[in-house]
């Protein structure tokens, strides 16, 4: 899966509702990106699976919610109606502790934490075009899990700004700092995963 520039347009979520190629494009800064075939792997899939389940079991009994692409998070630049938004991204996985942020389309504002699984074709759009856009509109914690050398890398937001990333191997336990009571066992997650030879 590769995510190409649609053209050199800019657009707003208004045109963005009005696009045929479904699901699979995000919009940052007024720029339309597209994925092209093919889906993600199963490898992919089965890591974004396993990360919403164990989020979503960690807070079932709290009004945090926890979602998993596809769902549009429109990360407004200030106060400018949803129509206006020029960036509307699709997170791998992210969990929202204010409810108010959850619309019957679409999420408004920065989710407390997202995790992208990279893959060999989206992990440079993830780490170059999503990640400052993710530190602007201040998402709290950011993963990155790198499942090809089997680490993530974890920005925090600090005074605004995401500092150099802690990498971890994927193995252990790992905390959220910005959602208390979740934790993701590493062991558990590759367990539901299948590597291919």
């Amino acid at each position: 899966m590769t995510l190409l520039k649609h053209d050199t347009r800019r657009y707003t979520y208004a045109d963005y509702l009005k696009w045929s190629d479904g699901p699979d494009s995000e919009l940052v800064n007024g720029t339309a990106y597209v994925r092209e075939p093919p889906a993600p792997v199963p490898t992919h899939q089965s890591i974004v699976l396993e990360l919403g389940r164990q989020a979503a079991s960690a807070l079932d009994q709290t009004p945090c919610r926890v979602f998993v692409a596809p769902v549009d998070v429109l990360l407004p630049k200030s106060t400018e109606g949803d129509d206006q938004v020029d960036t509307v991204v699709q997170p791998d996985v992210l969990i929202v502790s204010d409810l108010q942020k959850i619309g019957a389309r679409r999420l408004r504002g920065a989710p407390d934490w997202i995790a992208e699984v990279l893959s060999p074709n989206t992990a440079r759009y993830d780490r170059t075009v999503k990640l400052p856009v993710y530190e602007r509109a201040g998402v709290r914690e950011l993963w990155l899990v790198n499942p090809l050398d089997r680490t993530v890398a974890i920005y925090r937001l600090e005074e605004g700004h995401y500092g150099r990333p802690t990498l971890l191997e994927l193995k252990g336990q790992t905390p959220l700092t910005a959602v208390t009571g979740v934790i993701i066992d590493w062991d558990r997650v590759l367990a539901k995963v299948w590597f291919p030879p």
